[in-house]
């Protein structure tokens, strides 16, 4: 595709209002990228999640709200397959311990 003088490369993915989109329809990339998204979210509220002066509750309603949300985002238009629920499974569990 060119737009003017300039030649518009072909890509297999790119990234589209937070999600990425790859060009077989395969969402293994978003998948990866939600999950390290996740992750970095985390490590950022590691500090309130691991301070033992943080109630317990507390603790796990900041995790549902900022956190597991992280990951939830765009994803209500992923047609998802048992690995990639497995995926984002473990990732969980890896948080939650």
């Amino acid at each position: 595709m060119k737009v003017g003088d300039y030649i518009i490369p072909q890509v297999t993915w790119f990234k589209y209002l937070g999600s990425i989109v790859q060009n077989d329809g395969e969402i293994e990339a978003d998948v990866n990228h939600r999950i390290q998204a996740r992750w970095l979210k985390w490590r950022r509220a590691s500090g309130v999640l691991c301070d033992k002066k943080v109630p317990l509750k507390l603790k796990g309603k900041f995790y549902r709200a900022a956190v597991r949300l992280t990951l939830l985002y765009g994803t209500e238009c992923w047609t998802v397959k048992s690995q990639h629920e497995s995926q984002v499974s473990v990732a969980e569990m890896r948080m939650l311990r």
